[in-house]
């Protein structure tokens, strides 16, 4: 069987997304594959595929077990036999999972690293016909990725004591030049074929703001998406329950993710997430990793991460089906304090020894600097996360806050002057707030301290405010006129391009939001209409009651099933379906995400409320025509 059959009968789908069929084609010829693809944009296909054309067994290295469940689940329930070898299965659970994949029950097993070097698995590897080893969250294996396991390092060791050495394959949703090279080598892949479908997503629309009361933003965005699926990151444990704890009180059907939960809770508390019972999850960035929800409408973070990769790999788990989903980050100071003090004090990878350990703290200091621009940034947003991996398009996407903001250009040179001044007459000792708090004019204990009430640029920006000094300060560290120690305590440099500027040789301008002049009752009206969501719907040319109809159709479903909901159908397929109105089997099994196996479990079912919609709208129909009829008649006789 081919890969579009494979692809049609066990996945519902009629066309490879952008990348899929090259990659699989490459496997399919005993080439290995490095393939950089976006969360959402389909990774799991570009193996699973393969895997079911091939003879023999696929080995699927994955660190996250909450990943394994999903695919395995999603797996079985489209008819392929597949199983998962992990620490959340008891000793016979595994023992027993083993004896069936020596017996070849199964085309595609799941397996975490730390498991690949184990006398049992050896055993079981040493006999049996494994085809291709499928490298997933390949970033893991580079110390200059954002998430380093040492035990990645086992894989390439696994591979060696192996009789007979597979294909390899490695995928990853973000990756630097850098990290892409130490993929190659790490993992020896030979000559592989590498891709890179590109970074963007154009379905996610990317929202930054800086509010003084985070919480009353969140609420304002939660708003617009009542009913719907979302995720709030949060950087701390504690956020984690306050944050959920008022949400709870406010009403809202919600639910909580972090370590130090027990492992009960975390599964419970997972599952009423991803079966739709509580429907937002507030987590740590220990949630998500490998969750396949496909029906995830925004992702909030309450508070900035430490690097891009892990911003753009938590936001991308919105809108994964492809429809729309928001991006929203709500950043103030003191997350990057905080993330500054988690770099710090990181005792992560003991194996690692000080020098090394060290080195990946100068790395996480520049990647928070760079996730801090972003902040800051008042250009495209998605301009600047492409830029990030390598990637350059237009300056306007049209679908991000600052694209969609009201700015003008704006001569910031003679406050540029101040600040620059302020930092080189003060030696390059002092860090933002106080180089500030020094031009601005404040009277703070430090400042006097420090002496720098006498310095000649003291005060003389005391009429623009802190927050718009910052903002310009902000933009002098984006645009490379000054820098930042990497250091515990980051005190401001000045760069060559700040020479230009300090003898007046060269002009900054800078994007500055402009002030609306609205009246009271504009404002009101305004965030009326911002409360009530005037928003572009879901989705355009479907029937959206029908749409509700079928998703409470595979709700009921999903209970009986005892699967998560969008395994029996995902929000896009049930979208499509409320567009064409399928009523038989051959223009069901047109719809995309619909296969062979699916369409024998649910196809009938989902038919039948879609005839049964469409009789109760003709009857509503009739009913209304006759009753106009007869008022003009009776008109008519009048």
């Amino acid at each position: 069987m081919r890969q579009k059959e494979v692809l049609k009968q066990y996945f519902g789908y009629d066309s490879f997304r952008d990348g899929q069929e090259e990659i699989i084609e490459e496997i399919l010829s005993g080439r290995d594959v490095l393939g950089i693809m976006p969360t959402g944009a389909g990774k799991s296909i570009c193996y699973q595929v393969p895997a079911l054309t091939m003879e023999g067994i696929t080995l699927v290295i994955s660190p996250l077990i909450s990943l394994m469940k999903d695919q395995v689940g999603a797996l079985n329930q489209a008819g392929v036999m597949a199983a998962f070898l992990n620490s959340s299965l008891t000793y016979g659970q595994y023992r027993k999972a083993l004896e069936f994949a020596k017996g070849g029950k199964y085309k595609i097993i799941y397996v975490a690293p730390e498991r690949l070097l184990t006398e049992s698995f050896l055993e079981f590897a040493m006999q049996a016909q494994i085809s291709m080893v499928s490298v997933d969250e390949a970033h893991c294996v580079s110390q200059w990725g954002q998430d380093f396991r040492p035990s990645y390092l086992s894989i390439v060791q696994f591979l060696n004591r192996l009789p007979k050495r597979p294909i390899v394959s490695a995928f990853t949703a973000t990756a630097t030049k850098t990290v892409k090279e130490d993929i190659t080598k790490l993992l020896e892949l030979k000559e592989p074929y590498v891709v890179t479908t590109g970074f963007d997503r154009e379905n996610l629309k990317f929202i930054v703001e800086s509010p003084q009361d985070k919480y009353k933003a969140l609420k304002r965005h939660m708003e617009r998406h009542i009913g719907e699926s979302g995720v709030i990151y949060c950087q701390t444990r504690k956020n984690v329950e306050e944050v959920c704890e008022r949400l709870a009180r406010d009403g809202e059907a919600v639910t909580r993710y972090h370590a130090g939960l027990t492992d009960e809770e975390r599964k419970q508390n997972q599952e009423d997430f991803i079966y739709d019972r509580k429907p937002v999850m507030v987590a740590t960035n220990a949630f998500g990793m490998g969750i396949d929800k496909s029906n995830v409408r925004y992702v909030i973070h309450y508070n900035m991460p430490k690097n891009i990769e892990s911003y753009y790999q938590e936001a991308g788990r919105a809108g994964r089906d492809g429809e729309p989903g928001e991006c929203i980050l709500l950043y103030s100071g003191q997350d990057v304090a905080m993330n500054q003090f988690l770099i710090d004090k990181s005792n992560d990878n003991e194996e690692l020894d000080f020098e090394e350990r060290e080195n990946i703290r100068q790395l996480d200091r520049e990647r928070l600097k760079k996730m801090t621009f972003y902040c800051f940034s008042n250009d495209c947003l998605r301009e600047y996360i492409l830029k990030y991996f390598g990637e350059y398009g237009k300056n306007y996407c049209g679908n991000c806050s600052n694209c969609l903001a009201n700015f003008e250009n704006t001569d910031i040179t003679e406050e540029a002057k101040q600040i620059l001044g302020c930092i080189s007459e003060t030696g390059e000792r002092y860090g933002i707030n106080v180089i500030l708090e020094t031009v601005h004019g404040s009277k703070t204990a430090k400042i006097q301290q420090f002496r720098l009430d006498g310095s000649l640029h003291y005060g003389m920006l005391s009429k623009v405010s802190v927050a718009r000094l910052r903002q310009m300060l902000n933009f002098l560290l984006v645009e490379g006129y000054a820098d930042q120690t990497n250091s515990e305590f980051p005190t401001l440099l000045l760069t060559e391009k700040a020479e230009a500027v300090l003898t007046g040789k060269e002009k900054v301008m800078m994007k500055l939001l402009k002030e609306e002049k609205l009246s009271g009752f504009e404002r009101a009206q305004k965030d009326s209409r911002k409360r009530k969501g005037a928003e572009k719907p879901l989705f355009e040319g479907g029937d959206g009651e029908l749409f509700e109809c079928l998703r409470t159709l595979r709700l009921e479903t999903a209970k009986e099933e005892k699967v998560p909901p969008y395994l029996v159908f995902s929000d896009k397929t049930l979208i499509e379906m409320s567009v064409k109105k399928p009523l038989n089997k051959e223009e069901m099994l047109l719809i995309s995400g619909v296969a062979q196996m699916k369409y024998e479990k649910y196809g009938e079912k989902f038919i039948t409320e879609i005839k049964r919609y469409k009789d109760e709208k003709g009857s509503v129909k009739l009913v209304v025509t006759k009753a106009a009829r007869a008022v003009a008649m009776k008109t008519d006789r009048i």
